[in-house]
């Protein structure tokens, strides 16, 4: 297992869209534990395939450091963690929404709150590409909403208004610059040139 270095705003690969993964091979079960590791090392709860430079349509999730944190996550089931989503496709999310604070791995230090859906459906492949369909709810179905937007090029910010975004240009430019403290690798933008 590997901690890869996370891919900073303003890379080009958090932008394009994930390609579908069709067989199961030893590259993507090292892929996948690579993935929860580099997200356990950077203390998230949430990790997609772009944020380490990868083009594959797969991401993880662990909400257990925080469940204790979470009300709602303590007064509801919450599935094994890690869970393990390939090839997702959300085939219903509600029209209710709910707002909350959201951060990313890749847009360190800023968090901003977004709407959500408060619920959804999603048909997703297991490790061993067995098609799944699960039902989320609240905190764990926000998490989801935020991954899955990676593998289609789509940032939490994309869901913030223009006016927000414009306050936040020159903390951006900071971070594409890669001159940031975080407690995990990052690779700056500068350093694909």
């Amino acid at each position: 297992m590997a901690v890869h270095p996370i891919r900073l705003y303003g890379d080009p690969i958090l932008r394009q869209k994930t390609v579908q993964i069709d067989s199961v091979t030893q590259e993507l079960h090292d892929l996948i534990q690579d993935m929860i590791e580099t997200m356990h090392h950077a203390e998230g709860i949430g990790l997609a395939a772009p944020q380490i430079g990868r083009s594959e349509s797969l991401f993880v999730v662990d909400v257990s450091p925080i469940m204790e944190d979470v009300m709602e996550l303590q007064d509801q089931p919450v599935p094994s963690q890690p869970m393990i989503f390939v090839n997702p496709e959300i085939l219903w999310e509600s029209d209710d929404e709910v707002e909350y604070e959201e951060g990313c791995l890749s847009i360190p230090e800023i968090k901003e709150m977004v709407y959500r859906s408060s619920s959804l459906k999603i048909q997703f492949q297991d490790v061993t590409l067995q098609e799944q369909v699960a039902t989320f709810e609240g905190f764990l179905a926000r998490v989801i909403q935020h991954e899955y937007d990676h593998l289609h090029g789509v940032l939490f910010l994309d869901h913030i208004s223009s006016f927000r975004r414009n306050l936040l240009k020159r903390k951006l430019r900071h971070i594409r610059s890669g001159n940031i403290e975080t407690t995990y690798p990052v690779q700056p933008v500068s350093s694909l040139r």
